[in-house]
């Protein structure tokens, strides 16, 4: 081999993590390049092969393998030169040859703007990553360095290339998690597309770093003392936000230069992940943090495999400090993604958590991509998934909301205001009316519809992803269920002080207040909710109140009051009663509450099995009936035994819906040929409804024993 010039020489340096002989294949992929290209040059008059070995040389950054690298450097040759695959599945195996033609075919495909995308020349592109996501780490590193040499372009190119460029490449290496290659392709983008407006804000940012320099540098000095104090080896390192960055908060967010660049910002990087909450308690302690700031991205990673911790501290010169803490191996990952410690992973060894996460999305492309007819379709699918943490809505005003990914109608009513979720009952998305629980999608058009009386209930909880949503409805809950507290403990308390021949309102407001003291209870509604929860018994307090010291003999257990007067129940006492699985009471059973501490009263059937367990703690038990007005719909099951033939669980289903009861699951369990078992679970009114319900089921002339489940003692 002749003298190597320097652009191979250099890329030699950087593939040495490759044993001698990988180096060798990817010298001679080179030779075979330079030949194939010879004659070749690029609008900047440089041969042309100085291109692909500069693309293989930014993947030799990132550590990957000689395939990769190979495959980078005649990734041109079949669509620009006469060299066949043929011959580069010959001299290099059939894995570099089909990464080459992959790369092939992206280079043929022509995007617009990301809206008006070729959708199938993206649908080929995300199958073609979906095969072998080495493809795509090649096209970003070709279209990298091609927007780094971009200036011999004419300018139409220019701001072609740097507008597909924002709008498709950095997205994709978003989510990838090559945070790397996402902000420099950003940050070239940027400047091609809108080089006034790139120019004015990195004078800025670089005037506004000068002016803080003394600032960052007692920060950096008062984090790196305080954790070297507590023996933690860490990294710290100022960040300085992006032109991109900064230009596009400035657009989403609405907040001027000097709002955004009013913030310092710090990288920890330290040796595992618990030194990583050790670090956080250290920057919590040298400065305040700000409440509702912290995020825990380790625990729980984003949707491309990132994961730090991120807290919002306020800083000693009146602005805050955002900072990151990580392990070396997260850094790594989230600045190369996918392509993170690829010289040490085997197809069958463990992948990193950008790795893995690609490999689920790309897989669920692949789905999408099998299950979707059209490719307009298809795309509009993809473009929302390329912004995995967010979706976007609009009001009827056309005011835009922003909302994570998963957020549901009930998110988006009280991201409108607390009381429009708090009494929300539907919505018209897109003008089709949907129920509360519809997550929604980026572009739609959301109205919501409220009623006075709608009030938030437990379910919610489950229904919602943002943090504002479930604070909301947490607090309500939390006002509902004090209340109803209050007023159960009250009659628990006045039940247990008649069986004791007095009543609430004959004890002494003095001797009320001193128990209230000594209990360090601030009013008397504090203790009644507690007496509800469970966490005081009513006849120790009422004992208390009226003097009654006496304690029981060793080995005896207090008994229950005689003769106790029944507390009724509605059932809808909020956070204050729950209903037993174990036998699922209803209006109309003999019931028994049990007093569960923190939890309040469980309401039990007095035919349940574990009754007899829970009358061992007879200070517990709770003497309670069903009101006769008694509302709402309660959870039964019914074990149903069917001849078993096709389309009888239709048959048995429709039967249960024409007794106005509502189907929540249901176990087809096959016996044998001739019978079969199905256990549903169903919400009912009352046990009358429910036998109802089992009359209609057994004039079905398919079943041959319905009965309630389970069997009780």
């Amino acid at each position: 081999m002749s003298a190597l010039p320097p652009y191979v020489l250099a890329l030699k340096e950087r593939i040495a993590y490759l044993p001698e002989a990988q180096v060798q294949r990817v010298l001679r992929a080179f030779e075979i390049g330079a030949v194939a290209h010879a004659g070749q040059e690029r609008k900047s008059g440089e041969p042309y092969i100085t291109h692909p070995v500069a693309v293989a040389g930014i993947l030799a950054e990132l550590g990957l393998d000689a395939e990769t690298i190979i495959a980078a450097v005649l990734h041109d040759t079949l669509e620009d030169t006469e060299l066949s695959r043929e011959v580069l599945a010959a001299e290099f195996g059939e894995v570099v040859a089909e990464l080459v033609d992959g790369v092939t075919k992206l280079d043929k495909m022509r995007f617009g703007t990301r809206q008006e995308a070729d959708a199938e020349s993206f649908r080929k592109m995300l199958l073609a990553m979906a095969r072998d996501i080495r493809v795509i780490l090649i096209k970003l590193a070709d279209r990298l360095h091609n927007m780094r040499t971009l200036g011999a372009k004419d300018s139409g190119s220019r701001r072609r290339i740097a507008r597909e460029t924002l709008e498709i490449f950095a997205p994709i290496a978003q989510r990838l998690g090559m945070n790397k290659f996402k902000a420099e392709l950003q940050d070239l983008g940027f400047r091609t597309l809108y080089p006034d407006r790139y120019r004015v804000i990195s004078e800025r940012i670089r005037a506004a770093i000068g002016n803080r320099r003394e600032a960052m540098g007692k920060i950096e000095t008062a984090l790196s003392t305080r954790l070297a104090a507590e023996h933690l080896p860490a990294r710290v390192v100022g960040r300085i936000k992006s032109p991109w960055s900064i230009y596009s908060k400035m657009r989403s967010e609405n907040k001027s230069f000097t709002q955004l660049m009013d913030v310092y910002g710090f990288r920890l990087v330290v040796d595992n992940a618990m030194s990583c909450y050790m670090a956080l308690g250290v920057a919590h302690a040298l400065y305040k943090p700000v409440d509702k700031r912290f995020k825990d991205f380790i625990a729980i990673p984003k949707a491309n495999g990132y994961q730090s911790l991120h807290t919002v501290l306020l800083g000693p010169f009146g602005a805050p400090i955002e900072v990151q803490i990580r392990t070396a191996e997260m850094d790594s990952v989230a600045e190369r993604g996918v392509a993170a410690h690829w010289a040490y992973k085997t197809d069958s060894g463990p992948a990193n958590s950008a790795q893995a996460r690609a490999r689920e999305w790309l897989s669920s492309m692949v789905d999408s991509s099998a299950n979707t007819v059209s490719s307009a379709e298809f795309i509009e699918n993809v473009k929302i998934d390329l912004f995995p943490d967010e979706v976007y809505l609009f009001t009827p005003r056309g005011d835009i909301l922003s909302l994570p990914r998963n957020a549901t109608v009930l998110d988006f009513a009280y991201a409108v205001h607390t009381d429009v979720g708090d009494h929300a009952v539907a919505a018209r998305v897109d003008k089709r009316l949907l129920p509360l629980r519809t997550r929604l999608e980026s572009g739609q058009l959301v109205e919501i519809i409220t009623a006075p009386s709608a009030v938030p209930n437990p379910a919610w909880l489950e229904a919602v992803v943002t943090g504002k949503a479930r604070t909301a409805i947490r607090q309500h809950l939390k006002h509902l269920q004090h209340e109803d507290a209050v007023d159960f403990g009250h009659r628990m308390l006045d039940r247990a002080l008649e069986a004791q021949g007095s009543s609430l309102e004959s004890i002494p407001a003095a001797v009320l207040e001193q128990f209230l003291e000594g209990s360090k209870f601030k009013r008397l509604e504090e203790l009644l909710s507690e007496i509800a929860l469970g966490n005081r018994m009513p006849d120790v307090v009422a004992s208390q109140l009226l003097g009654s010291r006496r304690k029981p003999s060793p080995g005896v257990k207090p008994q229950a009051p005689a003769a106790q007067e029944k507390i009724r129940i509605t059932g809808t006492e909020r956070g204050v009663l729950s209903f037993a699985n174990c036998c699922h009471p209803l209006p109309g059973d003999d019931i028994i509450g049990y007093l569960s501490s923190g939890k309040g009263i469980v309401v039990h059937r007095e035919e349940c099995p574990n009754v007899a367990e829970l009358r061992k703690s007879p200070e517990r038990c709770v003497a309670i009936e069903w009101d006769r007005g008694v509302r709402g719909d309660y959870r039964a099951q019914l074990r149903i035994e069917v001849i078993n033939r096709p389309g009888v669980l239709a048959t048995v289903a429709a039967a249960i819906a024409a007794a106005d009861s509502n189907i929540e699951n249901v176990e087809y369990v096959e016996r044998d040929d001739a019978a079969a078992t199905l256990l549903f679970a169903m919400e009912v009114k009352s046990r009358s409804h429910l036998a109802e319900v089992i009359r209609r089921v057994k004039r079905t002339g398919v079943v041959s024993e319905a009965y309630r489940y389970p069997l009780q003692g």
